[in-house]
């Protein structure tokens, strides 16, 4: 287990959670020590419903996504707070199912997709793109967890 860096608050709003908070905030301190990070981060995870809302109300998106990620306010965070973390449990039991994946998988490869959104980084154009997702892998593989894409 990963060393205990990253405080995670984990709220679980959906049953389709149930027993996988603790792998998840493991996911999230294996790429906390990765990335060479310390702090806390929050984690939602909720149902699609609950990431819509979100995704329209701070995106001006109304629809589901499978991860959203919110970097801390310039103002007002809290000093070492990383950001928050949404996962919508519907929307990535589709996606695992589509793309023959485990649900479990699939979940930690976003929980860390969106921590890695959170430090910075982004796959707005290729380059960028290819640096995060060589991120993910690597981080991936120190959870036993094969290349997502």
């Amino acid at each position: 287990m990963p060393e205990q860096n990253l405080e995670v608050d984990v709220v679980a709003t959906s049953e389709l959670w149930r027993g996988r908070e603790d792998k998840l905030a493991s996911a999230l301190a294996a790429a906390a020590v990765a990335e060479g990070k310390h702090g806390a981060v929050s984690l939602l995870l909720g149902d699609d419903y609950a990431v819509q809302a979100l995704n329209r109300d701070f995106r001006g998106k109304d629809q589901p996504t499978n991860v959203l990620s919110f970097p801390p306010a310039a103002h007002g965070a809290e000093p070492g707070f990383l950001g928050d973390i949404a996962l919508a449990a519907e929307t990535i039991v589709q996606e695992a199912e589509f793309q023959g994946k485990s649900f479990d998988n699939h979940a930690v490869h976003l929980v860390v997709h969106g921590f890695l959104h959170l430090l910075g980084y982004d796959h707005e154009n290729d380059a960028d793109a290819t640096k995060m997702e060589s991120r993910e892998r690597a981080i991936l593989a120190s959870l036993g967890i094969e290349d997502p894409y």
